[in-house]
């Protein structure tokens, strides 16, 4: 009876090792197979391992060891050691701080190798079946064949489609104000045109330039989208000067960018992602990505760009040659229907400005910038930047005091950063030989607070308004030695329009038909290119308030009037005089266009204005301004 006892304890026994074994054994492989296991090494050579924590120690102002504890909180970095630093929760995805068990030589060895280059598909990974989830194509994969190649556009008629995918159409319209639909059918390897100034390509860089923390930041992004700006940045950056790429999530809540965002990326080996576990905004998202980046140079890109071959040497040369040079990309525009991307060439290149409503505006390089400038692809200085993209060293940009922490959202950030580093001894320019793509969308799809704008609470803010305390930011700018605003436009921006140097301003009455009609037109830009109208004077300004500037132009804040041959019609100012260029006899009370010699007359049924032969005689032709300032 003992022995049979010990036979059935011995099976017993067996059995539950066998079935434990076994049990190991398929969570082993169900484990590696779900991509949480690190890569081979045959992978790493193709897109560089994880970034040593011997290399992450080395860098101050953040505690990187404490970084390795989960659900580490990171802090912003503070520009001066003795300050408090407001802080934001984050955790960071532990992977990207693994420590590899290599040798040094090793290491060097691989991490030379290349991200990607030519051939597209070099950083092409393994990607789990459960990410293959898009039916139409296979977005992971590359073929010369496939739609958007070289950049071209995807057309698709929305009422082709069947029922449930015209619904899918609509909803990725909805979630992103671009055509998603349209994105998930192009390659996230896709090839895009070179830069079509060839002289770029003959331009020598320095083999020594500094190395670049990307930190691009994303709320909700499109997958295709999001993984189609990791790849570009890949693929078209040279291996030795990208140190790491920072994805910033700002409290995304959808589900393909949680795990399965960590699962793809776990696979590229040089992306670390931090997660905001509050919404931040761009400008305290992207100071979250600083404070744990380890490149010498920060590079901002926003979460919809392409990047073109050879579109980060030039940025790194320039900073190279001077620490305080703040350097942006030509920003070229993907269509935010068709992502046909649309690469404009180096004499095409505009700078950037802003209107006293403090909102960004582009302009095309001064004339007086122009004359000076034999070669078409060399660095242009910018009174301003768009702010979505460009590179700064990293101890500069503290040095400056980083961005306004109090600035909501996005906003007005790009502004205030342009000012410092114009007023604090820098210098911020556009490099012609470095292009990036963006989508440019006609609606924001994000939400914030409600009952806040927040781009007019951040202006107001900048202009030193009535929103917080802004005591440290104006001390900052005393302890810096910075210039006045006076100095700014005087010396970076002397074509920016000044209301005050007006020389007539008011109503412009015509003398014809009683002298009871005025000039009018509607504000806003969705009115532009629209004829100007007659409409009786009503002398409350508004839709009837004009400013003649002292180089001619009649002008609405930053609207001009235009006349190119046909009708005379309200367009942005672009400061090059040509069509926008107006002369005031004083005398007579005509205004005559410059370049065709015709003068501005009233019709016959006093609706709309004419060009016509100059007569000082007709009445329709004689004008009155509210207010004279000066006669030239």
């Amino acid at each position: 009876m003992n022995f049979i006892r010990r036979r059935r304890s011995a099976l017993i026994k067996l059995a539950v090792t066998l079935c434990t074994f076994w049990l190991f054994l398929a969570f082993t492989i169900s484990y590696r197979s779900s991509g949480l296991v690190g890569q081979s090494e045959k992978s790493w050579l193709n897109e560089g391992p994880p970034s040593p924590m011997t290399e992450l120690e080395q860098k101050p102002n953040v505690d990187y060891h404490q970084q390795q504890q989960q659900h580490q909180m990171i802090r912003t970095i503070s520009p001066k050691p003795t300050q408090s630093s407001s802080s934001w929760p984050a955790r960071i995805n532990q992977s990207r701080f693994v420590t590899l068990n290599l040798k040094k030589q090793q290491f060097q060895k691989m991490r030379k190798k290349p991200l990607g280059g030519e051939s597209m598909q070099k950083n092409v990974i393994d990607v789990p079946q459960s990410l293959l989830h898009i039916e139409a194509v296979d977005i992971y994969n590359y073929s010369p064949d496939m739609p958007g190649e070289n950049g071209t556009a995807v057309v698709i008629k929305k009422e082709d489609l069947p029922p449930k995918e015209r619904a899918l159409y609509d909803v990725g319209w909805q979630k992103n104000a671009f055509n998603q639909y349209v994105s998930d059918r192009i390659s996230i390897y896709r090839k895009l045109p070179k830069v079509p100034d060839a002289s770029c390509y003959k331009k020598q860089y320095n083999d020594n330039l500094p190395k670049t923390s990307v930190i691009i930041c994303f709320h909700n992004e499109a997958w295709s989208v999001l993984l189609r700006t990791v790849h570009s940045v890949l693929s078209r950056s040279p291996a030795n000067l990208l140190q790491e790429i920072i994805l910033v999530d700002d409290f995304s809540d959808a589900e393909h960018l949680k795990n399965q965002l960590d699962v793809y990326m776990d696979r590229l080996g040089i992306v670390k992602i931090v997660r905001l576990q509050k919404r931040e905004g761009l400008i305290r998202a992207r100071l979250s990505g600083a404070a744990v980046a380890i490149g010498p140079v920060l590079t901002f890109l926003d979460s919809h760009c392409e990047c073109l071959e050879g579109w980060l040497p030039p940025l790194l040369s320039r900073i190279k040659e001077n620490w305080s040079n703040v350097v942006c990309p030509v920003i070229d525009v993907i269509d935010d229907d068709t992502f046909k991307y649309h690469c404009g060439k180096s004499w095409m290149t505009n700078v950037g400005g802003f209107d006293w409503n403090l909102q960004f505006n582009w302009h095309p390089i001064p004339e007086r910038v122009r004359k000076s400038r034999s070669d078409p692809t060399a660095p242009v200085e910018s009174p301003t930047m768009a702010g979505g993209l460009f590179s700064i060293d990293k101890q500069y940009f503290q040095h400056l005091g980083t961005y306004d922490p109090g600035f909501d959202i996005w906003g007005g950030e790009n502004l205030e950063l342009s000012f410092k580093v114009w007023m604090c001894g820098g210098k911020l320019e556009i490099v012609p030989c470095s292009h990036v793509g963006h989508i440019f969308r006609k609606r924001s799809p994000y939400k914030w607070r409600p009952g806040v704008n927040v781009v007019k609470r951040n202006t107001v803010r900048l202009a030193e308004g009535e929103f917080g305390d802004v005591s440290d930011r104006i001390a900052l700018r005393q302890r810096l030695n910075c210039s006045s605003f006076e100095w700014y436009i005087k010396n970076v921006y002397p074509e920016l329009f000044v209301p005050g140097n007006s020389i007539a301003k008011g109503e412009i009455r015509c003398m014809g038909q009683n002298k009871r009609h005025c000039l009018d037109f509607a504000s806003g830009r969705k009115e532009h290119n629209k004829p100007i109208s007659m409409y009786p004077c009503h002398g409350e300004g508004g839709n009837q308030y004009w400013m003649l500037s002292p180089t001619g132009e009649i002008r609405r804040d930053e609207s001009c009037v235009d006349y190119a041959g046909q009708k005379v019609f309200l367009s942005g100012c672009h400061g090059l005089k040509g069509n926008q260029e107006w002369k005031y006899n004083f005398k007579d009370k005509t205004l005559t266009h410059v370049i065709s010699g015709l003068c501005l007359e009233m019709n016959h049924d006093a609706t709309g204005v004419i060009m016509a032969s100059c007569d000082s005689q007709n009445l329709n032709q004689q004008w009155t301004f509210g207010e004279v300032v000066k006669q030239r």
